[in-house]
């Protein structure tokens, strides 16, 4: 009874794991509403990694990205997401070389996608953020990197780890029944 009743959890599980997996990739975010985008050269090497001025908070531009990561592109399905904060010191490492940052956050799709969101908020002489480009002031610059996965390789890896599940749990029942029986 038991035997069967983890059979068919496994299996419901195997089953959301497999589409899980399988929902397309996510897309690049769209800019937040009235920022500029960033032309220097550095934020125009990869089209995974992209560069904006605005005017909106921390938490205005993570909740504008986290909006539009938490919902597959299929049917808008809710998507388990994780948001992780990084020392500012981890962006020329995660983003880029010589990337000046106040805050590195990353948003999660667990065993699938990740987008990192890094912001950079300078000070000037009377303490008021800014910068100043295209004839306007900014106050924020952020630099979104997307770090997409291959679907074949997920759903892969996925199934060679419920394989192992498999045989580490017969494994483990044998030497319980060797040592009980």
């Amino acid at each position: 009874m038991i035997k069967t009743f983890l059979k068919i959890i496994f299996i419901i599980f195997c089953l959301i794991g497999v589409f899980y997996l399988a929902l397309p990739n996510y897309s690049f975010p769209e800019p937040p509403p009235g920022s500029l985008k960033s032309d220097e050269p550095a934020d125009l090497e990869s089209p995974l990694r992209q560069g904006y001025f605005t005017n909106m908070t921390r938490a205005e531009v993570l909740s504008w990205y986290e909006a539009q990561f938490n919902h597959s592109s299929f049917m808008g399905i809710k998507m388990p997401t994780l948001l992780l904060n990084y020392p500012p010191e981890n962006a020329q490492t995660l983003i880029r070389d010589q990337t000046s940052s106040t805050f590195l956050q990353e948003f999660v799709h667990p065993f699938r996608e990740s987008e990192y969101i890094n912001g950079f908020q300078p000070l000037s002489r009377n303490n008021k953020p800014m910068f100043s480009v295209g004839g306007q002031t900014w106050q924020l610059k952020i630099i979104v990197r997307l770090v997409p996965s291959n679907v074949i390789v997920r759903e892969i890896v996925f199934l060679l780890s419920m394989a192992m599940v498999v045989i580490i749990y017969k494994a483990f029942t044998n030497l319980l029944r060797r040592k009980h029986g």
